[in-house]
C-alpha cells in the first residue's frame, strides 16, 4: 500500500470527496486529483492539514509506519469490557497531533507552513475538537496546579492547544512574550482594558500582558500518560 492507497482508504472510510479536502487544505483540485491518483505525494504545505481532515498520523500516510493510524472506536477495548459494568468504552479520537516542545509552541505560527512530521517529539492521539493547526504541548513546571482543586494541571500532562480559538476572559491559554523564545501556560483574566496571565499556583507571579504578549493558542483538553 503507497500514499495514493492511504489516502483514498481514509477517503472511503470517512466518506470524504475530493472537493472535500480541497475546501479544507486550500490545495487546487488539479493538485488533489494527484494526490489521489498517485502521481505526487502531499508536501509540507498540506501535510498537516490534510491529515487532520483524514484523521491520521503523517507518518502513516507518507511511510505506513503507524500502527494506530486512525481516528476510530476503541472497538477490541469495548468488546474486552463485555461483561464489566463498571467500564465502558471511551470516546472516538477524532485527531493527531504534534506534541512539540515550548520552543515550536512559541513559534508556532511562524513554523507551522514548514513543519514536518519528524519534527515532533511524537503525534498524539486526542478526543479534542480542534482545527487542523492544533498542537500539544507538555507541562513543564508546576505553576499551574491549584492547591484549591479544579481546575489543576499538574507538571508532565499534556495540553491540547488550539491556535484558532479566541481566548475568552478564564480561558487557559498558551502565551509567549515576543522578545522570548518560549511559551508559558497560564490562566486569561481580563479586566476592562487589562489582560492577566494568572497562574493557578499562587506560589508564581501573575503578569499583566502588554502589547509585547501574544497569545498562541487555548487550551481545550488535559491528557495524562500514567
Amino acid at each position: 500500500m503507497d500514499v495514493m492507497d492511504r489516502i483514498n482508504q481514509r477517503m472511503a472510510d470517512l466518506k470524504i470527496k475530493q472537493i472535500d479536502i480541497v475546501n479544507f487544505t486550500g490545495a487546487g483540485k488539479s493538485l488533489v486529483n494527484q494526490w489521489t491518483n498517485g502521481k505526487t505525494v502531499p508536501g509540507k504545505k498540506y501535510l498537516l492539514k490534510l491529515c487532520g481532515l483524514l484523521q491520521c498520523d503523517p507518518e502513516w500516510l507518507l511511510e505506513g509506519k503507524q500502527t494506530s493510524k486512525f481516528g476510530l472506536n476503541y472497538i477490541s477495548i469495548h468488546e474486552s469490557n463485555a461483561g464489566y459494568k463498571n467500564v465502558t468504552s471511551g470516546p472516538d479520537v477524532l485527531r493527531y497531533v504534534p506534541l512539540i516542545s515550548t520552543v515550536q509552541a512559541g513559534q508556532w505560527s511562524e513554523v507551522i507552513d514548514i513543519f514536518q512530521p519528524n519534527d515532533a517529539e511524537e503525534w498524539r492521539e486526542t478526543t479534542a475538537r480542534v482545527g487542523s493547526r492544533a498542537f500539544a504541548l507538555r507541562v513543564v513546571s508546576d505553576s499551574m496546579v491549584n492547591p484549591n482543586g479544579s481546575p489543576s494541571i499538574p507538571e508532565d500532562a499534556i495540553v491540547i492547544v488550539d491556535p484558532d480559538i479566541e481566548a475568552n476572559n478564564g480561558s487557559i491559554v498558551v502565551a509567549r512574550l515576543d522578545s522570548a523564545t518560549e511559551a508559558t501556560l497560564k490562566k486569561l483574566v481580563i479586566d476592562g482594558p487589562r489582560k492577566f496571565l494568572v497562574p493557578l499556583n499562587p506560589k508564581y507571579p501573575t503578569t499583566e500582558m502588554s502589547d509585547d504578549y501574544t497569545i498562541v493558542g487555548v487550551v481545550k483538553k488535559v491528557e495524562m500518560d500514567l
